[in-house]
């Protein structure tokens, strides 16, 4: 252990307050505590860089990886192999075609319904069984990409390819597409997690002698930050980890492009980098109020998609016999199960319950056909736009015009 004097990076103050929007030429300074916010999430110490979020960067690459092979495979009309996306899951046997992933030491699978505060200390509900439940469920999905890629034409209660204008999917037998329920899935179910669950979680965060060694600027071995610096950078790369737009950075964007939403971007990478100076200045009150926000602006983004969604899919199920409503409603259905990893601030409990969230997907798939069951179908997406908008407070046609 080391004991070093704190440099941030060179900023340029402006007489905002730390609450206040600034633009991307200045920083914000707090007019209490007489430390500022970077415009960028660039913090440095004795002229090194404080942030390394390489493991999160690593998983984000992994699902995309997973993600582009169904595609592929689909594309090419061939079978994808269930054996190597679970290679690719747990990170064994040299699976992907990324040779550093390989090498990382990172997997996704580990890091399922894994958080610190819902899957360790079994607040929110959840539990180990739980946990081993959400990855057979990921599992799972994979042998259903598996079986739908080997030829069949998709119809009511058969898994098979379905071709969506120029576009080659994949569909189970209840119209789910395996692909979107594993990508928007673990976007919860690991990404949303492990954020506000985890990293950002004061249990966490505060762990052990955690806090006091920040406060003294005790830095974790061999490295430039202390630990609860870095636990912050964890939890911000898992959105914003790789090159800033894929998954969670990418639909924060898409719900801000809606005038309804418009300032939730840059809440978000404004707390974000709040909460890092905070925590550099050893200001643990503003910390732990930039916790809570990003805790209510992130649970907002599945949420916002998922009645997007369901209404996109509502508009469409009409047309060929419903079937091009699919994609988007699998996308649905795997937004409304990442909202079970939300934490609302101030319960260490998730918006909707794993009950509630677990109701309204059999809701969606009931049925002997699932969602090829066209005419129950739009009642069921109204109801549970509703049901979503009104825990969070927006309204369904704020969420459906969202482009």
């Amino acid at each position: 252990m080391t004991l070093n004097k704190i440099l941030l990076s060179t900023l340029i103050v402006t007489g905002l307050t730390i609450t206040s929007c600034s633009n991307d030429d200045m920083s914000t300074p707090d007019q209490t505590n007489k430390y500022a916010v970077p415009a960028k999430y660039s913090f440095e110490r004795n002229n090194a860089t404080t942030v390394d979020f390489s493991g999160q960067s690593s998983r984000l690459l992994m699902l995309e990886e997973m993600g582009n092979s169904i595609k592929v495979a689909a594309t090419n009309g061939t079978e994808v192999s269930q054996s190597a996306l679970s290679q690719m899951y747990s990170n064994t046997n040299n699976a992907f075609t990324n040779a550093s992933l390989n090498t990382s030491g990172k997997q996704l699978k580990d890091k399922t319904a894994a958080s610190k505060d819902y899957f360790q200390l079994f607040l929110g509900g959840g539990s180990t069984t739980e946990k081993l439940n959400v990855q057979s469920l990921f599992e799972t999905q994979l042998n259903l990409a598996n079986l739908a890629s080997r030829g069949a034409t998709a119809s009511a209660g058969v898994a098979g390819v379905y071709l969506d204008g120029t576009s080659k999917r994949l569909f189970a037998g209840n119209g789910l597409e395996p692909q979107q329920v594993m990508l928007k899935g673990m976007m919860g179910a690991v990404f949303i997690d492990q954020i506000v669950n985890g990293y950002l979680s004061k249990n966490k965060l505060d762990e052990g002698t955690n806090k006091i060694n920040n406060t003294n600027k005790v830095l974790a071995e061999g490295n430039t930050y202390t630990t609860m610096e870095h636990f912050w950078d964890e939890g911000y790369g898992y959105i914003y980890g790789v090159d800033g737009t894929k998954f969670w950075s990418s639909y924060i964007d898409q719900v801000n492009a809606d005038v309804d939403f418009n300032t939730v971007k840059l809440d978000i990478d404004l707390a974000f980098r709040t909460g890092r100076a905070a925590i550099v200045a050893n200001d643990y009150v503003t910390r732990d109020a930039q916790i809570d926000l990003i805790k209510a602006k992130l649970a907002l983004i599945p949420a916002v998609r998922a009645v997007y969604y369901l209404q996109e899919g509502k508009g469409k199920l009409t047309v060929d016999k419903g079937a091009k409503a699919f994609h988007g409603l699998s996308e649905a259905y795997s937004f409304i199960l990442s909202l079970r990893y939300t934490n609302k601030p101030g319960t260490d409990s998730p918006y909707f319950s794993k009950v509630e969230v677990d109701a309204m997907l059999n809701s969606m798939v009931s049925g002997t056909n699932g969602l090829w069951d066209i005419d129950n179908l739009a009642p069921k997406l109204d109801t549970l736009s509703e049901q979503i908008a009104a825990r969070f407070g927006f309204t369904v046609t704020q969420a459906a015009t969202v482009n």
